[in-house]
Formats: C-alpha cells, sequence, structure tokens
C-alpha cells in the first residue's frame, strides 16, 4: 500500500465551490483500481489550503491507472481549476 500525498493550494475566494467540485470528484478517485481510501482536510491556519491523502494498492495503480485513465482528464477539469500553484504530489509507503 503507498499514500498519495498533495498539498492543495486554492485560488482566494474559491473554498465552498472548491469543495462542493470535490464532492463530485471524489466518486472519480473512489472507482479506480487499486483505491482503498482517501480524505480531504482543510488547513486550520491558511483558508485555502488542504491536505489531500489517497492510499492506493500500488503506486501503479496511481500513476499508470488513474492518471492515464479516461476519467482522469474529468478529475482535471472539476478541480485543476482552482489551484494556484498547480499541486506537487508526493508518494509515501508505510514503514511501521
Amino acid at each position: 500500500m503507498i499514500t498519495e500525498v498533495a498539498i492543495l493550494r486554492i485560488k482566494r475566494g474559491t473554498r465552498q465551490s472548491f469543495e462542493n467540485a470535490f464532492n463530485e470528484a471524489q466518486s472519480i478517485i473512489a472507482a479506480m483500481d487499486g483505491y482503498l481510501h482517501h480524505e480531504l482536510q482543510r488547513c486550520i491556519e491558511e483558508e485555502n489550503k488542504y491536505l489531500l491523502l489517497v492510499q492506493w494498492q500500488t503506486l501503479e495503480d496511481h500513476v499508470d491507472g488513474f492518471r492515464k485513465h479516461d476519467a482522469y482528464k474529468q478529475w482535471q477539469a472539476l478541480l485543476h481549476p482552482f489551484y494556484d500553484p498547480a499541486p506537487v504530489v508526493e508518494h509515501f509507503e508505510k514503514i511501521y
């Protein structure tokens, strides 16, 4: 299992619209092969900052499965207009 970690910074004044779009987009990611779980957290100190955690069975499920799937275009259309700047996505594996 791996965890995808993304810090999402969104444009000011778009918080509610972003959360509504994410509510719609989460069904896209949840339908992907290898998907296990996700959560979106809003930062307390910075209202336009979020933490997205997604657990996948393998790195390939995310990179090759989801990002190369046609459904990723819908994910992008829903969420990418809110990002400022584009998020950095990293992958982690549990040690303990």
